[in-house]
């Protein structure tokens, strides 16, 4: 099916190429160019169409792909190892591995049981909840989840997220009850929202919320948490339940008669929980320099240890594990839980080989919670407090903060507004700022996507921007234009204005320099993977406008997707003959013979 170009054909193309010769800025002729017809995508109805484009967007991994051609007996072998991974790693485990994972998930109990009780202290709950919920959700996850070393319990930041939302409606002190059940109300939710996003394979969603600000917000987490474990450090008995910068510092000087005892030495009471602290946080520095920077983000820590060891975490279906762990746990006793990324780097330096860590670890808090929950009764509250500033420490990621500011300081700018917000205004406001500059990133980049005018390396056919190649040279009476994006409604406006930008700051160029004047402008598509109707109708203003001042419009290499709707839209038909081709150097070549051709 040929319509009204000489370059264009249906998916078949077999015509003989027609042959060109160009000229470089220097006007030095260039070899023989082949000129190819422009191939338009195999035909597809709209129901195939939609079925790859919802599979591409909810199952990019193609999660089904074994169950193919398999007989049913092993199709139901298949979807038990899928959904219960306990059957694939099952079969094969032997002594020796029982016995690498017995000794990781003693050493993660010895960290699990102070720092359940520390985090649920975070939280504003009993102790007891912490080391509940250290010992039902790993148990669970050891069936469903397939991280062989994510060691799962509460940690920090959900700790610290939690107690402050809810502290915000419900006293803890004065309704104890009523805080505790909406505790659990919260962890149930949270899991119902977490198993429906990984059921429903929307778990890129997550994905909105972008590692700067992350980075940002765990760091502002991390000192405000510091800072309100003044109060067990320094045993300050009157302070303030706000979690901003301004009244916890506040509430330290304000109080600290009641820790002193000689006014010149107040300091030195926090003296020892301080040391203890700065030696364990020494340990966590020296454990993260051996895990080649590992970083916490929720699943990410899963799939971080996954390719150390070379295999593959699912994250929609570790989505749905956790989601679950939450809802059963809530249901008995335990608040929110997720992969700690603390237990689970000691869970893989010690050698896990399994996830019957976890369920060792489960064990070995049962254990506490039968015999020996009466000892930590007395835990002092200064080394609760010295337990939970170790834990937060480690998530202030400054090396990563400076890298952002080396590489994108728009990403650095992000990262430290999350902090900022977290720091003076409230951890949930910080969050939503978080979410909120991460859409606005988005919605940056495509409202404003980025053009570039290219040129030619001499000597090659070759085109390439000309402001960061020295020895790319203009093309003659030629302005060669570059969109790097999808063309969509929401930047079709300004990319009219861009190019018409583009083009009278080159005329006004040529003319200062006495050069020849613009004859064509190609527009290089070779980047726009996407265009809607309202990108379509832009590329149509911009031809009528470029015709309007003699000049014409072409269209480069355009992928297959673009290249379709172009060709329904029967906008290809206004261009004519020399509107469209497969790549720059082929129009270029072209165009300039038929020039040439003319008397």
């Amino acid at each position: 099916m040929v319509i009204n170009s000489n370059r264009v054909e249906n998916s078949a193309c077999h015509d003989e190429p027609t042959t060109s010769v160009a000229r470089s800025a220097n006007a030095t002729p260039m070899p023989p160019l082949e000129v190819h017809k422009v191939c338009l995508p195999p035909p597809r109805t709209t129901v195939e169409k939609l079925r790859h484009r919802l599979s591409e967007i909810f199952f990019p991994d193609d999660p089904l792909h074994r169950f193919q051609d398999q007989k049913p007996l092993k199709k139901l072998i298949l979807g038990l190892e899928y959904f219960f991974p306990l059957f694939q790693w099952g079969p094969d485990y032997s002594f020796k591995l029982l016995k690498s994972d017995f000794i990781s998930g003693v050493t993660i109990a010895s960290l699990a049981i102070p720092q359940g009780i520390s985090y649920a202290k975070l939280a504003n709950l009993p102790p007891i909840i912490g080391l509940y919920s250290s010992f039902v959700p790993p148990l669970i996850y050891s069936v469903l989840g397939s991280s062989r070393h994510l060691a799962v319990g509460p940690v920090s930041i959900a700790s610290l997220v939690m107690g402050t939302m809810l502290s915000e409606t419900v006293s803890y002190t004065n309704e104890p009850t009523l805080y505790l059940k909406l505790a659990f109300t919260a962890t149930f939710f949270a899991g119902v929202f977490q198993a429906s996003l990984g059921f429903l394979r929307l778990g890129f969603i997550i994905d909105f919320l972008s590692k700067a600000t992350l980075i940002g917000f765990m760091a502002g987490a991390a000192v405000i948490v510091a800072l309100q474990q003044l109060k067990g450090l320094l045993g300050i008995s009157h302070f303030t339940g706000k979690m901003q910068l301004i009244p916890v510092l506040s509430s330290v000087f304000h109080h600290e008669n009641e820790s002193q005892r000689k006014p010149k030495l107040f300091w030195i009471s926090a003296a020892a929980p301080l040391t203890s602290v700065i030696l364990s946080t020494v340990l966590m520095v020296c454990l993260k320099s051996k895990l080649h920077g590992i970083k916490t983000e929720g699943i990410a820590v899963g799939r971080t240890f996954a390719a150390l060891r070379n295999y593959q975490v699912d994250g929609n279906k570790e989505m749905v594990a956790i989601g679950l762990m939450n809802m059963a746990g809530s249901c008995s006793s335990c608040y929110v839980t997720t992969g700690s990324f603390s237990r689970s780097a000691v869970n893989y330096n010690a050698g896990a080989q399994t996830v019957v860590s976890n369920v060792i670890m489960a064990a070995a808090v049962l254990v506490t919670l039968l015999f020996l929950m009466p000892l930590f009764h007395y835990t002092p509250n200064l080394i609760l407090a010295a337990i939970i500033i170790t834990a937060v420490i480690g998530l202030i990621d400054y090396e990563a903060a400076y890298k952002l500011w080396k590489v994108d300081k728009l990403d650095f700018m992000a990262c430290l507004c999350s902090f900022l917000g977290v720091l003076f205004i409230s951890v949930p406001l910080g969050l939503a700022i978080a979410v909120g500059i991460s859409v606005f990133k988005i919605l940056l980049h495509v409202t404003r996507p980025n053009t570039v005018a290219l040129g030619n390396i001499p000597g090659t056919q070759i085109y390439q921007n000309l402001s960061r190649y020295t020895d790319a040279a203009r093309v003659p009476s030629f302005l060669i234009l570059a969109v790097e994006a999808p063309i969509y409604f929401a930047n079709s406006t300004y990319l009219q204005e861009r190019i018409l930008r583009w083009v009278r700051e080159e005329e006004e160029w040529l003319a200062s320099n006495k050069r020849s004047d613009i004859k064509c402008v190609i527009l290089d598509m070779t980047a726009v993977t996407a265009i809607d109707t309202s990108g379509l109708d832009a590329i149509s203003e911009i031809r009528k406008m470029l015709e309007k001042r003699s000049l014409k419009l072409v269209l480069a290499n355009p992928v297959g997707s673009v290249m379709e709707k172009l060709h329904q839209s029967n906008i290809l038909e206004t261009f004519g003959l020399e509107g469209l081709y497969l790549t720059v150097g082929e129009a270029v070549a072209d165009i300039s013979s038929s020039w040439k051709a003319q008397p």
